[in-house]
Order: structure tokens, then sequence, then C-alpha cells
């Protein structure tokens, strides 16, 4: 994925396996997919806490912020795309990248650590999403938390919510097969999962991590921006392998 590593030389960022060079980002998401692939749970390569987030809540929106937020440190992120496929699958039943609620986009020509964005439903405390939606499908549902999602029963595919999201790429997705959006329910709704999800249970992309990027949290993150989102999940280790821990 041609990712720069800060701080490591071009022996340093390479592992040996017989005859070929393996950048080590790329050495991690292998070792990360086999990990996953033989069932052997989720590999946790620090044992670290996320930063505390300071609250910021917009009681003017009329609309009672959410009780649970997920949390991402793209620096750790390798782009396997596991949390992808799991969420697609949970939820749809079916592993498919265009259906995921949590996205991964990779630039190969950009440098690290921009060259690879985590990006999950805020949640937000003042939703534009919510506000927009004109039949009330998009909502926040007060018998599970008070999480942002939508009701496809309501849903005429008027793309508002996806219009008026503020970021980029929007956080609701358009479900191309069956023409509704739909949105990050913290797994309160994951039909094809035996899992309990929602705020007082698990939820897919943070559970299949195969090196812990992402974390739940129930205390509302800073709205401004991506400073409350994004959050250092880095140890030690982390600083052995070539990574700032700061």
């Amino acid at each position: 994925m041609g990712r720069h590593r800060p701080k490591s030389s071009l022996k340093d960022r390479k592992k040996k396996i017989g005859n070929t060079k393996i950048p080590r980002r790329d050495f991690l998401v292998i070792s990360g997919a086999v990990v996953v692939g033989i069932g052997t749970g989720v590999l946790h390569a620090a044992n670290t806490k996320p930063q505390k987030p300071v609250v910021s809540a917009d009681k003017s929106s009329g609309i009672p912020p959410s009780s649970g937020y997920l949390l991402v440190d793209p620096k750790k992120c390798q782009g396997c795309m596991t949390c992808m496929l799991a969420c697609s699958l949970v939820h749809e039943g079916r592993e498919n990248l265009s259906l995921s609620r949590i996205q991964i986009i990779q630039n190969p020509f950009a440098g690290f650590p921009g060259d690879i964005l985590l990006e999950q439903c805020r949640q937000c405390v003042s939703p534009a999403c919510v506000k927009a939606c004109p039949t009330g499908a998009l909502h926040a549902d007060t018998k599970n938390g008070n999480i942002r999602m939508v009701n496809v029963k309501k849903c005429i595919g008027c793309m508002r919510c996806i219009n008026a999201c503020p970021f980029e790429p929007g956080r609701a997705i358009w479900n191309f097969e069956e023409k509704h959006s739909q949105l990050c329910d913290l797994c309160s709704h994951a039909p094809f999962w035996n899992e309990s999800g929602g705020p007082a249970g698990k939820q897919a992309c943070v559970a299949v991590c195969p090196v812990n990027a992402i974390k739940f949290t129930k205390d509302i993150p800073v709205q401004e921006g991506d400073a409350g989102y994004t959050v250092n999940l880095r140890g030690k280790a982390w600083k052995k392998l070539g990574y700032p821990t700061d």
C-alpha cells in the first residue's frame, strides 16, 4: 500500500520472507487476516486506553445525545478492511464493501498518516442527517440508547441525509440494492450476528479489528472536526514497528 513510515530506515521497514521483502504494514495486514481467518480471536497488539474526549453537547438540537460512539486510530489501522467486511456481513448477511457502514479510504500517493483514513459514523450530538430527513425515517432510537438509525420502511430514497452529512464521505450509506439509506447503528439491529449489539453490547467492527484500532465509548466526544473521534490507541509496542506513539 506504499505507506510512508516515520523514523525508520528502509531496512527497518521491511521483513524478509524467503527472497521476498514485505513492508511492515503489509506484513501486519497478512498476519491479521490469518488471525481472523483461523478464528483465534482478536489480536491485541497493545493494551492501551484511548485519550479521554472532552464532552461537548448541543442541547439546542432538541435531539437526545446518543449513548454510544466509535473512536478510531487511523495511524494504527492497517487498511485490511476486515471491519468493513464484518459490518456488511452482520447487517446484510453477505460481505460487500459497498454496503459497509464504516469506510476505509486508501490513497497510495499520500504519505503516512494520510494514506489511510478510517471513517465511521459520528453519532453526532446535533445530527444534520436526522434534521434533513423529511419523513422521520432517520431518527434517534429512544429504545436503543438514542442511536441514530434509519427506519427503512419510512425511507423514500431522497438521499437528503447523505447530502446533509458534513463529512466526506457522507456517513449515511446508500444501499444501492434495496434503494434506501442506512447508518451505523452500533450493531443494535444486526440480524446476521448471534451477539447482542448496541451501547450495552458488542460492535462487530470493534470485535474483529486484528490490531484493535477501533474502540467503543459512552463518553460524548468533541464535536468539532475529528478531534474527539480520532484518538491514540497505540502502545509502546508500536514504536518498535516505526510508528509514532504520541
